[in-house]
């Protein structure tokens, strides 16, 4: 009987090791919170490119990327706010879209060498009320500007406030923040990870 029971046992953790996915598995982030607004920019036309490059609006990130994230809006929710995700993972096949549509580096990551967007850990966010509105952050997303540098400081204490609070947070949960645009965050340790062309299932 205690070998039967041992066997059992043996078998079941084995089944979820086998099952539980790795820090570098790419998971879908609905898969792990409800929490999070979704508001994935490249599968719509409202962008700075005036056209979807995504099939449908998915937003995938390596489990590590997840967690920390998961990470950084328990604090805003305690806070009052949630985390507005603009864009996540995105494939080197939509790299080279984009590309293809606005080459130039100082928009658009030459997909030659890619960006962490396609290494799956990087974020473009914004935080929102308890009503859904976003905060004032003095420009919109992808806002290819001085002001939407983290330096720019000619704006109103409000904005300055609101992205500090972002900022704080993000740094805090293991985040890098990109000097140009306040909304982009990395995952530090991501630029160690490859460049992936892996695509997900649309609905």
């Amino acid at each position: 009987m205690k070998k039967l029971f041992a066997l059992l046992l043996f078998c079941c953790l084995k089944l979820t090791a086998q099952e539980s996915p790795s820090d570098t598995t790419f998971v879908n982030i609905r898969d792990y919170s409800s929490d999070f607004v979704l508001d994935m920019k490249y599968a719509t036309e409202d962008n700075f490119l005036k056209s979807a490059v995504y099939d449908c609006p998915e937003c995938y990130l390596r489990l590590k990327t997840v967690r920390s994230l998961l990470k950084a809006n328990r604090k805003f929710l305690k806070m009052g706010y949630k985390i507005k995700l603009f864009d996540c993972y995105r494939p080197l096949s939509v790299q080279r879209k984009m590309w293809k549509i606005v080459s130039n580096p100082e928009y658009v990551a030459d997909p030659a060498k890619g960006s962490i967007h396609n290494r799956g850990g990087a974020v473009d966010i914004t935080l929102v009320d308890q009503n859904g509105i976003e905060l004032d952050m003095g420009t919109p997303f992808d806002f290819f500007g001085r002001e939407a540098a983290h330096d720019y400081q000619d704006l109103s204490d409000a904005v300055l406030k609101n992205r500090k609070k972002l900022k704080k947070v993000m740094l805090k949960c293991g985040f890098k923040a990109f000097a140009s645009e306040w909304w982009h965050y990395n995952l530090g340790g991501s630029s160690g990870d490859p460049l992936s062309d892996f695509t997900w299932d649309c609905p």
